[in-house]
């Protein structure tokens, strides 16, 4: 199993993911694209001291994007999206 700063790469900080976290206590991710749910819910779990409820995962598949006239693609990614249980909250702004 890998380390748990191997399995999270960083948390998605977008809209739609900002209403997840207020209204449902959902947080997204991004994951390395070789990990597992099982993997996922073990590292929140040692990184932010909370309980994991629901895991699930999804591939990003890459965008093409062009600039002038050559065309590349963006990386491809694994998102996951962890449910905590009723009471646990990760804090990812530092505030108190």
């Amino acid at each position: 199993m890998a380390h748990i700063t191997d399995v999270l790469k960083k948390p998605v900080l977008t809209e739609k993911s900002l209403l997840l976290q207020q209204n449902e206590n959902k947080y997204t991710f991004d994951v390395d694209v070789n990990t597992n749910k099982t993997e996922v819910k073990v590292a929140v779990e040692k990184m932010f001291d909370v309980k994991v409820e629901k895991v699930n995962i999804m591939n990003v598949k890459p965008k093409t994007k062009r600039m002038g006239r050559y065309v590349g693609k963006t990386k491809r990614r694994k998102k996951a999206i962890v449910k905590l249980k009723e009471g646990y909250s990760i804090d990812l702004f530092g505030e108190e």
